[in-house]
């Protein structure tokens, strides 16, 4: 079965704690509220009824439970602060491991490169080996004739052809050749002059 096997940590036990707490508030307020709805009634029927005292007691009690909903109220409040402050704390973690993942990852990418030092100093034999391959080109050109130079390219053009490889050339055919029969070959008509002129005519 099992394809996810996602370990549970003791923050993800705290908050889902928090949140069970934060339900059982939720629940502890709605029975209030209907407690203090059904004090109001009582002190509505006693009240149709003549009777003060039990009035008062009723509307007491009410008091009492209203009192108990503000309290709840604050509790609840902070319980739900507490758990976005945790989830937050929680996020920044994962936050603060992914950035230093990240560098540790370009510190191993700049040791496998030597450093900027290194770096720095292969720039600089490039740029070393680019201004010498130009001098030695600049000193050649100014001793070599426009003879010699076209020596040279033809020299570069052999060795490009013979780098290259032989070229394919086409193929013959290897058949012998028939023996012709004079006689066997149709001749071609030939026409005198005057009667193809009288047929032109």
């Amino acid at each position: 079965m099992g394809g996810n096997t996602s370990k549970v940590t003791a923050q993800d036990k705290a908050i889902l704690d928090m949140k069970i707490q934060r339900d059982k508030l939720h629940q502890y307020q709605r029975r209030i509220t209907v407690l203090t709805n059904k004090e109001t009634d009582i002190a509505k029927q006693m009240i149709a009824k003549g009777d003060k005292q039990r009035a008062l007691l009723a509307l007491r009690r009410k008091k009492y439970q209203e009192s108990l909903l503000a309290k709840t109220d604050m509790q609840l409040e902070q319980l739900e602060k507490l758990t976005s402050n945790v989830e937050f704390a929680l996020i920044q973690k994962d936050v603060v491991f992914g950035l230093q993942q990240g560098t540790n990852v370009l510190k191993e990418i700049h040791a496998e490169m030597g450093g900027i030092e290194h770096v720095e100093k292969l720039m600089g034999e490039t740029a070393d080996a680019i201004a010498y391959q130009k001098e030695v080109s600049e000193m050649l050109g100014g001793r070599i004739s426009n003879q010699d130079e076209e020596e040279v390219e033809d020299e570069l053009a052999a060795l490009e052809a013979e780098m290259a490889g032989p070229q394919q050339l086409p193929t013959v055919p290897n058949d012998q050749l028939r023996e012709r029969d004079p006689e066997a070959e149709p001749q071609p008509s030939r026409v005198r002059q005057p009667e193809r002129q009288a047929m032109l005519a």
